[in-house]
């Protein structure tokens, strides 16, 4: 399956989010909804199952679905509900509980669920019926539903809303999103991603079963273990998942076996959507000043500096690697939570919340990817980030990554140093003050304009002599300037010029100090200049 029909199904799931509370239970009495026979299971059962599955080849057991089901519209889809009633911890009524998604469209994997006694280390399987779902409006012939499909997927509620707004949801391969305080949903986490930017199709490894503890009545903490199968690799997972007032924090133990040699690995991957910005403005002619689901691609680097990397829609595919030793973290931020920033009544870009990665295990060498896809709109993600380990993957090894996922407004580290607030961009070779197009000299130049906050930057004294450094792969920088912002920023402006006919994309880096005193995080951007003929103004 391409990246976009798989991101684009489950795309058509992003406005469910809401369960109705009442309604008729169903016409016969059901059995406890793990009505499985008890089985043993610990975290060790489950890594030994990936292992010795990882030897073995590679099963799809992808489902053909009735037609009821496979010829669906995401509209009927979507009005298919979870009798909550029937929900995992209902009898429990307590703090947390899971309902599960139905399969079908593309959704035709039978994932399997398990409620675990931690105590005994027993599971009981989750067995799909159709009682526990509601069809109402769906156009499901319910006739045709025979078996045991499976589900396709599982979400969380949260007191006191346990039956309205979900907080998080695994659907789909393996991926899986969260909120936080505002209930906005975002861009997604996978348990695993393979070769993503490599010389072959990409593989979207499988989460094919779940175990879940029952959480204690007053505790908004649980834990989820998984399954996760694919062609080149299977994984045993453990989420510790913390459900907070204002944010998602998941521990995540990730035990990775190889079926076969990987070119590329991705760990922790998350994948967003950025349409347009403040300095990219390719595809805004809208009405919205802004489109993005993340801006900006944020690294805690091993040797402790901060990176910030503005996302871009580029033109064509890019895909860049920012090399590294034992990271600090990384994430796709979304830093701008003003409301007129978008001019959205929709989809809420302002409420969107990030997502920061922080390793809890030694990484060892290897590189923060980014791959940019080119889209027209906003409907598709087109930002992948993720870990790829320097060390090649080869078939028989195994691999453990423990880290923290954070789902929150922002990361919950920052630099002490100022930070890049916004980038803009436009056209340069003018002096700020003439008219845009006035006094143009004949060679294409553009303009950048970063601004930089907090930091200690609103305590320098009168006249400190900021410094930007700036560095670019090719072309040449000039016309600085220094300004202060009313809020006691500073922005640095500079036009770039080409010195030749190459449309290579610059690699651009900055940042601001005052003599040997480093003010700020370091800001990286690549530029894609226009085609020669473009360079030239009438």
């Amino acid at each position: 399956m391409h990246r976009r029909h798989l991101l684009k199904a489950s795309m058509a799931l992003a406005a469910y989010t809401g369960l109705s509370g009442t309604g008729l239970l169903a016409a016969q009495a059901m059995a406890a909804t793990a009505d499985g026979d008890a089985e043993p299971f610990s975290f060790d059962l489950l890594q030994a199952q990936a292992r010795q599955l990882a030897t073995q080849g590679y099963t799809d057991r992808k489902q053909v679905l009735p037609p009821t089901l496979a010829n669906m519209t995401p509209q009927q889809f979507n009005a298919i509900q979870y009798d909550p009633k029937h929900s995992l911890w209902y009898d429990n009524k307590g703090q947390l509980d899971v309902q599960f998604f139905h399969v079908g469209m593309g959704f035709k994997l039978p994932v399997r669920m398990y409620s675990v006694d931690a105590a005994k280390q027993q599971a009981r399987e989750v067995h799909f019926h159709p009682p526990l779902f509601r069809y109402d409006n769906t156009g499901v012939d319910t006739k045709q539903l025979k078996g045991d499909l499976g589900f396709a997927g599982f979400r969380m509620f949260k007191a006191p809303e346990l039956d309205k707004h979900d907080i998080l949801s695994f659907l789909g391969a393996s991926y899986f999103r969260a909120v936080d305080s505002t209930g906005q949903y975002g861009l997604s986490a996978r348990g695993l991603a393979i070769d993503t930017y490599a010389r072959k199709r990409e593989e979207f490894p499988d989460f094919t079963k779940f175990w879940f503890e029952t959480p204690d009545k007053e505790s908004t903490r649980f834990t989820v273990y998984a399954l996760l199968e694919s062609p080149s690799a299977t994984g045993a997972y453990r989420f510790d998942i913390d459900c907070q007032a204002q944010q998602v924090v998941m521990a995540i133990d990730a035990h990775v076996f190889a079926r076969t040699d990987i070119e590329q690995l991705g760990i922790s991957a998350m994948t967003s959507m950025f349409s347009c910005g403040t300095h990219e403005r390719r595809m805004c002619d809208t009405i919205h000043p802004q489109i993005h689901d993340s801006d900006r691609l944020a690294m805690w680097r091993g040797n402790g500096e901060w990176i910030c990397r503005p996302l871009n829609n580029p033109a064509t595919l890019q895909f860049n690697a920012f090399a590294d030793n034992n990271p600090k973290g990384f994430g796709l931020v979304q830093t701008d939570h003003e409301f007129s920033s978008y001019e959205d009544t929709v989809d809420g870009y302002d409420k969107r919340p990030s997502l920061w990665v922080e390793p809890t295990t030694n990484w060892g060498e290897g590189a923060v990817s980014l791959m940019e896809i080119p889209t027209t709109g906003e409907t598709l993600d087109n930002i992948v980030a993720f870990w790829t380990p320097k060390q090649p993957v080869k078939a028989g090894d195994a691999l453990n990554f423990g880290y923290k996922l954070y789902w929150s407004a922002l990361p919950p580290v920052g630099t002490p140093l100022a930070r890049v607030h916004a980038t803009r961009s436009g056209m340069g070779g003018f002096t700020e003050g003439w008219a845009p197009g006035e006094h143009y000299p004949d060679v294409w130049a553009r303009r950048f304009a970063v601004d930089f906050k907090g930091g200690g930057l609103e305590r320098l004294p009168e006249g400190t002599g900021i410094e930007p450094v700036v560095t670019v792969s090719s072309g040449k920088v000039q016309d600085f300037n220094i300004l202060v912002l009313p809020d006691k920023g500073y922005r640095v402006t500079f036009d770039w010029h080409p010195t030749s006919d190459s449309v290579e994309p610059v690699e651009m880096r900055l940042f601001i100090r005052t003599q040997d005193r480093t003010l700020s995080e370091t800001w990286l951007y690549q530029y894609f200049p226009p085609a020669p003929e473009k360079r030239k103004y009438s």
